[in-house]
């Protein structure tokens, strides 16, 4: 997974912030993916999707659990059953370690921004 990290990976009682909605490439021809935080058993990471989808036959299957916040924009996730879910803005979804799932859509006429959450 492709990614470009915010986080400073500065020692953890030194606090750092910025903006969920900053540094959005104007040129989204891929998924951007940005590492906000982490720790061992935790990493939040900010991706920004702009008509991408997982490719036909990937699927994503995490070692750890990942909740996903649909801040902005619209989607779709498929799982390995078959089940579709639909995402809006405030839309969240928390998916076990292993489940399969992908991308099938995301509004290709705005940026649909996820915060995702990879916990143990």
């Amino acid at each position: 997974m492709p990614a470009s990290s915010r986080f400073n990976g500065a020692a953890m009682n030194t606090p750092s912030m910025s903006n969920l909605f900053a540094g959005i490439p104007a040129d989204l021809t891929a998924e951007c993916f940005d590492l906000l935080a982490a720790a061992p058993a935790v990493r939040i990471e900010r991706i920004v999707s702009r008509g991408q989808a997982t490719p036909d036959g990937e699927w994503y299957e995490e070692e750890s659990n990942e909740w996903v916040l649909l801040v902005q924009g619209a989607a779709r996730l498929v799982f390995g059953d078959g089940h579709e879910w639909a995402l809006g803005p405030g839309d969240w979804i928390d998916i076990p370690a292993h489940q399969k799932h992908r991308v099938t859509w995301t509004d290709p006429e705005q940026d649909t921004i996820w915060l995702a959450v990879h916990y143990r």
